[in-house]
């Protein structure tokens, strides 16, 4: 076999079958390169040894710890007994100084021959007493010869790879390798802003011999993922920088403003203003709109389109799922079309010929639709490159935070100096605004629309369903309506969702005493839409019940939306899908199970389908989650409703990471979003690697020095793996 390289297929590791390199394919590992990128989710501390003595006062104490790490000497033969067929227990016992331990072992009869009488091992997992004894099950173990890590990683897994499995390839391949690993800073620029090089991070991300050399890979790790994006961004400036932006000469939106069912609050006028005056200039608007749900966003954005359709321009509008992308196209051509305002929708659920006729007329090459397309709402379709604007002036993009930085640039590359109007419902916090929305113009409605009311939030667990159905039943007797979210779509992910949890308590591999990441406990009753929307429909026979979610034909989906919208279903079982771009004033209850299973910013979207109009309305977070973690983080919904101060949460919580890991994102070299954590010194690292990233871009905009061109060619191959792969 030939010596491995960062380009070699994984399949060429010693140990990696055909099985099981489909198994790590589907994990996005196809080189050695992408296996020695998958960076643990979280760490073991087995340093942190305990004797008997301190194991028996946590196990009586209120400071129960678990699981455990002693070092034991055998003392006892281990005995081999079979207790049912297909089932034999192996047991010894163990013991230092303080006490003794009984250990048992299941289906693994050769452990005979490892543990003998006299011999040293440190064993890891859950200690419990039974009675006067002290018992392990299943611990894992390790000889005490020379040296053992404190720090032992737990990696992301699939079906048929074990943290043992892809422990050892990972090792495998370092030892090769290392030396061939190229970083895309000098070794001038790592000690300038004090991080490691690459190739040091690497090593000591797998396999840190201490919590501050994890965390100084951690860093450096969390620094390259936060430049890069910075960098993006910075570099997508420059090229526009001496651009000339279409002037709109016709900004007066009177006529718009004066159409509308309703009166625009001082917040929407404000921004609205804000809006047009940049689109009167030459220069190209870059500005973010951020608000609430619920706090008129979409009023002001049809607002700068209507500017841009009277000063003769086109307007695009890019939102990140088919749902949104049809509740905008119908709301937009609710409003213009008795303003004499063509809008056309361009989603990839569209036919072939469908998608032809509305790409020839937005063009120009085609009149097919009398007075041809003003304003064109889509998905990512709109990036493809078959899609040509006659005279597109103005882009704006909604749930901006859903979309990475390339695929909104692809967008705006239609046409170089284009205004760009970026809008959210979930801010992204501070910290992270000086990333995702660099040097861009802040309109915010901080104001919401009269008659809207506070929604006021609850956290309760299973013993509450009975009340829980009454209240169902009470709104839909008063003609409102009930949204159920629930974490999985069926009843097969919920039963493997269950055995993984299940696994996780019982398998010493899973237990994580994380120093990163904490799991939420549960699972035992975890929730899929098809079986929930079932069992509803079962407890409340008087009502009419409906089901949607992601794995359904875009037709059905509209169907069964347009079914509750127009009343004729009083509850709606959904994943997520209806997170965004669902507008149903009459909708005054919103329920998720499994609560626990969400972060921040998707229950407050959740939370966000209700309460659009004055009837009073709720939320209530269903949870038997024993998490201290997950009990934490609820109590913050409850509490709190201002969406800044729960992104700010959210990020403390969970870290900068996860907001450069959205689902559905193009796997990219550098991805440390499964590592970051919680700390001021994330923050820090956050803004130093901006700082930096600003500082490169403005002394060499094209990125063509010697000393920068490695991160010139990083962040175009990664543009280019974005235009490549988006359809």
């Amino acid at each position: 076999m030939s010596a491995l390289t960062l380009s070699s297929p994984v399949g060429e590791i010693k140990g990696v079958g055909e099985v099981r390199r489909r198994s790590l394919s589907r994990m996005g590992i196809e080189t050695v390169e992408d296996l020695i990128r998958h960076y643990p989710r979280a760490y073991q501390n087995r340093g942190d040894t305990k004797n008997l003595k301190e194991v028996d006062e946590a196990l009586t104490g209120e400071r129960r710890e678990a699981p455990f790490s002693v070092i034991l000497t055998v003392g006892t033969e281990p005995t081999a007994k079979m207790i049912r067929r297909g089932m034999n227990i192996l047991k010894f016992r163990a013991f230092d100084e303080f006490g003794t331990v009984e250990m048992t072992f299941f289906n693994q009869n050769y452990l005979k021959d490892v543990f003998r009488v006299g011999s040293e091992f440190r064993f890891w997992g859950k200690i419990e007493r039974e009675g006067r004894r002290l018992c392990m099950t299943s611990p894992i173990y390790e000889e005490v010869k020379g040296e053992l890590p404190a720090l032992v990683p737990v990696y992301p897994l699939t079906t048929g790879i074990s943290q043992k499995f892809i422990s050892g390839i990972i090792k495998t391949a370092l030892a090769e390798v290392s030396e061939s690993i190229d970083d895309v800073f000098t070794k001038e620029f790592c000690e300038k802003w004090s991080i490691e090089t690459l190739p040091s991070a690497i090593q000591k991300i797998h396999a840190p011999r201490t919590i501050d050399e994890m965390d100084a890979a951690r860093r450096r790790l969390c620094f390259e993922d936060v430049f890069m994006t910075a960098a993006a961004l910075a570099t997508e400036k420059s090229r526009g920088t001496g651009d000339r932006a279409p002037v709109f000469e016709n900004t007066d939106t009177k006529r718009y403003v004066d159409s509308l069912p309703y009166k625009l609050t001082g917040a929407q006028v404000r921004s609205l203003r804000e809006i047009t005056e940049d689109l009167g200039r030459d220069v190209p608007m870059r500005r973010i709109l951020i608000g609430d749900v619920g706090s008129g966003k979409t009023a002001v954005a049809a607002g700068a389109a209507y500017a841009a359709v009277a000063s003769g321009y086109q307007c695009a509008v890019m939102v990140p799922t088919e749902i949104l992308a049809n509740q905008h196209y119908e709301d937009l051509k609710a409003i213009f079309t008795p303003l004499g305002i063509n809008v056309a929708l361009l989603t990839g659920s569209l036919s072939q010929s469908e998608k032809r006729r509305v790409r020839s007329v937005l063009s120009g090459d085609s009149e097919d639709l009398t007075g041809g397309i003003d304003i064109i709402v889509g998905t990512h379709a709109l990036i493809t490159e078959d899609v040509k604007f006659e005279k597109l002036g103005l882009v704006i993009t909604d749930e901006q935070h859903r979309f990475g930085v390339m695929q909104r640039a692809a967008l705006a590359e239609k046409t170089r100096g284009v205004h760009i109007l970026a809008m959210s419902a979930t801010p992204i916090p501070r910290t992270l605004s000086l990333v995702y929305y660099g040097d861009l113009s802040l309109s915010r409605l901080d104001e919401m629309p009269p008659g809207r009311q506070k929604v006021d939030t609850f956290v309760v667990d299973d013993r509450y369903r009975d009340r829980i159905n009454k209240f169902i039943r009470t709104h839909a007797r008063a003609g409102n309506r009930t949204y159920i979210v629930c974490p999985m779509v069926e009843e097969a992910e919920a039963k493997s969702a269950r055995e993984r949890a299940k696994k996780s308590e019982s398998d010493p591999e899973e237990m994580a005493n994380v120093i990163l990441t904490e799991r939420d406990s549960g699972g035992a009753n975890l929730r899929s839409t098809v079986e929930f929307a079932r069992e509803t429909a079962l407890r409340l026979p008087d009502l009419r019940v409906g089901m949607v979610h992601g794995k359904m034909k875009p037709a059905q989906k509209d169907a069964v939306m347009k079914e509750f919208c127009e009343g004729n279903l009083d509850v709606l079982v959904a994943t997520t899908v209806i997170e965004v771009g669902v507008n149903v004033p009459e909708a005054t209850l919103m329920i998720v199970e499994n609560a626990e299973r969400f972060g921040l910013s998707q229950l407050h979207q959740l939370r966000g389908r209700v309460g659009r109009s004055d009837r009073k309305s709720f939320c209530i977070l269903v949870s038997d989650s024993e998490s201290e973690k997950a009990k934490e983080r609820l109590a913050v919904m409850k509490n709190t409703y201002d969406g800044f101060e729960i992104a700010e949460y959210d990020l403390k919580m969970r870290g900068a990471g996860d907001f450069f890991s959205p689902e559905g994102r193009i796997r990219q070299h550098g991805d440390a979003a499964a590592m970051i954590t919680d700390s001021d010194a994330d923050r820090a690292t956050t803004e130093s690697a901006v700082a930096a990233a600003r500082e490169t871009v403005t002394s060499d905009p094209t990125l063509s020095l010697p000393e920068n061109r490695k991160i010139g060619e990083r962040i175009a191959r990664l543009r280019g793996n974005i235009e490549n792969t988006i359809s």
